[in-house]
């Protein structure tokens, strides 16, 4: 697409960035709109996805006709699909008249229907039918009526996901997502973000009669590298909020920080985001609780490194053979201690044990040195427990492992001293 056609569509619309996605959404708009592909777009909440169905629409051969939006998930499950499809006189208590339906009154027109996720199953089943044959028919009627509707459909969720939990149709979902559109979230645009916190201040020191308020330089960068979970819809809150309650219109840091829910957990690496709570504050993404459980994964790993290389210390193993063992090698830089050849003699099967741990390939071996492993880990935490007569923080300390750890792996051994 043209830049001067880019920017006019951005400017009819209301649309700031200057983002490649973004770019690139708005010209997968523009070029399928001629068409009357269905088309499905695809982003989290507050990232301005409503625009795009009415680019679509004003570019078509249907700008002419009705364009209507229905948000799917505001309204009752047991009146969708009256609102969608009509119904007929007496099909219902209280239907007291007939009325035609959406799909009725846009014929030759578009509809968009966000949040298409929160879909009944049964109205699955209706629009597929009417974006298979054009065909419908009113609550409380047998009579098939046709009509010609352009669906462009929205969601926040991962309908893939809902299929799997049977939750969403997959005919439908291929039907729908014959044009597949994604619109970026605000953190992966972080050089529209000042654009959009400008064009906000302006637009609300208007409506207030007020002079705009202004980021300094290290209010700048707070605002960029905030997670942002709400996307525009939260920046163009936040902005609202500082223009009305601040007196002061120049905006420091530590005034903008006020206004930014959890800003100093969101600074910290995502697997670092108030460990041990799963909840929607915490994590903005489904992403963020896979990085979350790898990295707890990866902590316990490290720990059961640990055990291991103290139980090899102290057995009949040179250094050479635990210096070369892969499992080690990215321990040996961070062990304080050197390498010593211990001197203790211990059974032959120490040596079998680091052979067989270098040239693990399959299940069954890494099940049975994990069975080997248990033994020895839980024989190590009764001695850890004695030494320090049952106090877990000594223990702990001296295995090399968490407290919190140290107390799963007594409730994981019933261990009782």
């Amino acid at each position: 697409m043209a830049d001067m056609e880019l920017q006019s569509i951005k400017q009819r619309f209301g649309i700031i960035g200057n983002n490649p996605l973004l770019n690139r959404a708005i010209d997968i708009a523009r070029q399928v709109a001629p068409t009357d592909l269905s088309v499905l777009i695809t982003g989290e909440s507050g990232t301005g996805k409503e625009v795009f169905p009415q680019i679509i629409h004003s570019y078509s051969s249907r700008k002419h006709g009705t364009y209507i939006a229905v948000n799917c998930g505001a309204i009752p499950e047991g009146t969708i699909d009256s609102e969608l499809f009509g119904h007929e006189k007496g099909a219902f208590t209280g239907a007291t008249d007939s009325r035609k339906g959406y799909f009725e009154v846009a014929d030759g027109g578009t509809i968009f229907l966000d949040e298409v996720g929160e879909l009944p199953l049964s109205t699955q089943v209706r629009l597929l039918r009417v974006l298979e044959t054009g065909e419908f028919i009113r609550v409380g009627s047998s009579k098939v009526q046709k009509t010609n509707v352009r669906v462009v459909a929205a969601t926040n969720v991962n309908l893939v996901d809902a299929i799997t939990e049977n939750k969403f149709r997959e005919d439908l979902y291929y039907r729908l997502n014959t044009v597949p559109i994604t619109i970026p979230p605000l953190r992966d645009r972080k050089e529209d973000i000042p654009l959009l916190f400008r064009k906000f201040a302006v637009d609300f020191a208007e409506k207030y009669r007020m002079p705009p308020i202004v980021l300094n330089d290290e209010a700048r960068k707070v605002l960029v590298s905030y997670y942002w979970p709400g996307n525009v819809r939260q920046l163009k809150n936040v902005t609202e909020q500082i223009s009305i309650i601040e007196q002061k219109r120049d905006i420091d840091a530590e005034t903008l920080k006020r206004y930014l829910p959890d800003y100093s957990s969101s600074q910290l690496p995502t697997l670092f985001n108030k460990r041990g709570v799963v909840d929607e504050q915490t994590f903005a993404t489904e992403r963020e609780i896979l990085y979350k459980i790898l990295y707890d994964m990866r902590s316990d790993m490290n720990e059961l490194k640990k055990l291991v290389f103290d139980l090899m210390r102290s057995g009949n193993v040179s250094a050479e053979q635990i210096s070369s063992s892969p499992i080690f090698q990215d321990m040996n830089s961070s062990v304080n201690e050197p390498i010593i050849s211990p001197t203790i003699a211990r059974p032959s099967e120490s040596k079998a044990f680091v052979k067989d741990l270098s040239d693990i390939q399959d299940t069954e071996e890494i099940q049975e040195e994990t069975l080997s492993l248990e033994e020895k880990e839980k024989e190590l935490i009764i001695k850890a427990l004695e030494k320090h007569n049952g106090r877990r923080k000594l223990a702990a300390q001296d295995l090399g492992i968490s407290e919190r750890t140290l107390y799963r792996k007594i409730k994981e051994y019933k261990i009782n001293l």
